[in-house]
């Protein structure tokens, strides 16, 4: 018998809250929030976020807390285990990406490096 897929992203409960008031007070309506990652700055990968409309055709589709996230599929081996968190701070508010797959951060906390995740047989 296979083992249920674990999920490749779960929400906090208050990044959750975050991003369903978020979706609602958007000028469009969207289906939900797509995740991803992509090269850039100084250590080597930034996470992407933005609002989808739908699914991409190989989207990962995960339902977590009330909120749709579309997993671009490019991304899902350097996302596999991340907690997406929402944290308020004195002077700031920010989603963070508690990624066990990541090695390394730059000082300004705006890129990563990553490595893929090890997939078991």
């Amino acid at each position: 018998m296979a083992r249920p897929k674990p999920k490749v992203v779960t929400l906090t409960d208050a990044a959750a809250a975050r991003m369903q008031q978020i979706m609602r007070e958007a000028e469009e309506k969207f289906a939900g929030v797509r995740i991803g990652v992509t090269k850039g700055g100084c250590a080597g990968m930034e996470y992407t976020m933005e609002y989808a409309v739908e699914p991409g055709p190989l989207d990962e589709v995960v339902e977590e807390n009330g909120v749709k996230l579309f997993i671009d599929p490019k991304a899902i081996l350097f996302l596999i285990g991340t907690q997406i968190d929402f944290v308020v701070e004195k002077l700031s508010q920010r989603f963070v990406f508690n990624n066990p797959n990541q090695t390394d951060a730059c000082g300004c906390g705006e890129s990563v490096t990553i490595v893929p995740a090890e997939m078991e047989a």
